[in-house]
């Protein structure tokens, strides 16, 4: 039965594990010197070795003839280990065994003492993806662990691995694997396998797997299936990076603002059910290329491309700014961040080209600057404008013109005084708030306003969202009308006539609503 090359050339030692140096010299020195700990932490990317090293170390230290630290391999320990037979090694993916009852399982089973090992070794992978309830649960078990116990902890995320499960580690961090390393041992199973491969091909291979020996492997076992002899050609084909075009064409059309360029590129791609999620992520590793290319003399070794793409990606790069390259990047990623909840993949993309294929400095008019979004900056320069305006009418900014002086209602001048009447106009004061606010607007209908010195005093019908509203910025919204109004704002404070005591003369509530049917304002208010 075949196997995948990743499987078959799993290393079975610390010596055949590839450019972790700094993590199986310590293992190897603790195990030949009898100084292991009781927990580890392995983190790193994925394909860097964590699982591999996981299950080297607890077969030398159960090996019955280790040697320099190293298991003999030969033993019925490491036989057993290798074959996925030895009881004594658990390993649990967290990712299906996440629950609390999982972990329960694991601290019944560690009290019992091994079959044939000296010790038992659990091995949990991905660890971040147990719930907040199994942390819990394998903490103290993590803390005071039997003698005969060791736990290997292994993750690709150690920011939601809580600390004090951290703190009880040793904790090793795995290296992403250089590309010089990659290519090696790439090099030493083509021999071994009998096919042939090009010092181009494996450089490709190396640097498309971004680190990761496992992916490598898996895209050379690909391109053997493609053909025995694997060159440059047969990786990019196996790969799917052959027949790109359409990439450098729409990062083009970026560069040469023509927008309806690239949403017909899109178009024809969505026709041929092209995952434009993926196409987003595509654009955006692009876009890096075109940054490197533009700030880095030789720029060959970190861009991930093949030969022909990189003359393509210099003349897109001679046509863009860096300024505008870095802008385009941060549009692009928060379009990738925005495809988790939109309901429509290609309104979202489109909509993304376009602010690329827009955003340039425009003649005659204000540049976009910082790297802003149009939108952000014709918001901002919407809202500096209205309190220019507030400002001016207030007699807070000198302006070049002469301001007419606004009208304010004298009637309210008058109550500001030393009087508590209502305001006559406040239906339509209400009309203006419901044009910012259709919410607040709701809340006041029917509502009834009084002012006297800075104080507004509202009675409101329901007192359902009156919680709500103190606890809110809506007094804020009710203000900027205010101040549009009259020019000035007030302490707004709100009652429901609900709360009032009925028939009872000296209820300030009742008084003021005496007070408004009294200046001819129709106030019905259901109790």
């Amino acid at each position: 039965m075949y196997q995948a090359l990743y499987r078959k050339w799993r290393p079975m030692s610390f010596d055949d594990v590839v450019s972790q140096p700094h993590i199986t010299t310590t293992l190897k020195n603790q195990i030949k010197t009898g100084k292991t700990a009781h927990a580890y932490l392995f983190t790193g990317s994925r394909g860097t070795g964590k699982t591999t090293c996981a299950r080297i170390f607890a077969k030398a230290v159960n090996c019955e003839n280790p040697h320099d630290g190293e298991p003999c391999l030969d033993c019925k320990i490491c036989k057993a280990a290798d074959n996925g037979t030895l009881a004594d090694i658990i390993e649990i993916d967290a990712a299906s065994n996440s629950k609390v009852d999982d972990i329960r399982e694991l601290r019944e089973g560690v009290v019992y003492t091994p079959e044939m090992c000296r010790y038992k070794v659990y091995i949990i992978d991905e660890v971040h993806m147990l719930s907040p309830g199994a942390f819990n649960a394998l903490l103290k078990t993590m803390e005071e662990p039997p003698e005969h116990v060791k736990f290997i902890l292994a993750t690709t995320e150690i920011h939601k691995v809580p600390a004090t499960i951290v703190s009880r580690c040793q904790h090793f961090d795995f290296h992403r694997i250089r590309t010089e390393d990659i290519v090696s041992r790439l090099e030493f199973i083509a021999s071994q396998e009998g096919f042939t491969l090009e010092s181009d091909a494996a450089q490709m291979i190396a640097r498309l797997s971004d680190g990761g020996m496992r992916d490598a492997l898996s895209l050379l076992d690909q391109c053997v299936a493609f053909d025995d002899h694997i060159t440059l050609d047969v990786v990019s084909g196996a790969s799917g990076i052959a027949g790109r075009d359409y990439l450098f064409e729409i990062i083009d059309s970026i560069a040469d603002k023509n927008a309806a360029r690239a949403l017909g590129i899109v178009d024809r791609l969505y026709g041929m059910s092209k995952d434009l999620k993926v196409l987003a992520g595509e654009l955006l590793v692009q876009m890096r290329n075109v940054m490197l290319v533009k700030t880095v003399d030789n720029s060959s070794e970190l861009v991930i491309c093949l030969p022909d793409e990189l003359e393509k990606l210099r003349a897109i790069s001679q046509k863009l700014k860096l300024e505008e390259i870095l802008k385009d990047i941060s549009v692009l990623q928060e379009c990738s961040e925005r495809f988790a909840r939109c309901t429509s993949k290609r309104i979202e993309l489109e909509m993304t080209l376009i602010k690329l294929c827009s955003e340039s400095s425009e003649k005659g008019g204000e540049a976009v600057q910082s790297g802003a979004a149009p939108a952000e900056v014709s918001g901002l320069l919407r809202r500096i404008a209205s309190l220019e305006d507030r400002l001016r009418n207030s007699g807070g900014v000198n302006s070049a013109q002469p301001q007419q002086p606004r009208q304010y209602d004298p009637e309210l001048q008058r109550l500001n005084k030393d009087n508590d009447g209502p305001i006559k106009e406040w239906n339509d004061i209400v009309e203006k708030i419901k044009q910012r606010s259709p919410a607040i607007a709701s809340f006041l209908r029917g509502s009834v306003a009084f002012v006297k010195n800075k104080d507004l005093f509202l009675i409101v019908q329901s007192d359902i969202y009156l919680k709500k509203f103190k606890a809110s910025s809506d007094a804020s919204t009710i203000n900027d009308v205010l101040l549009e109004t009259y020019g000035q704002t007030f302490n707004i404070k709100v009652k429901s006539a609900k709360k009032a005591a009925p028939d009872d003369a000296e209820d300030p509530t009742n008084q003021l609503l005496g007070k408004a049917k009294a200046s001819g304002i129709e106030v019905e208010i259901k109790k």
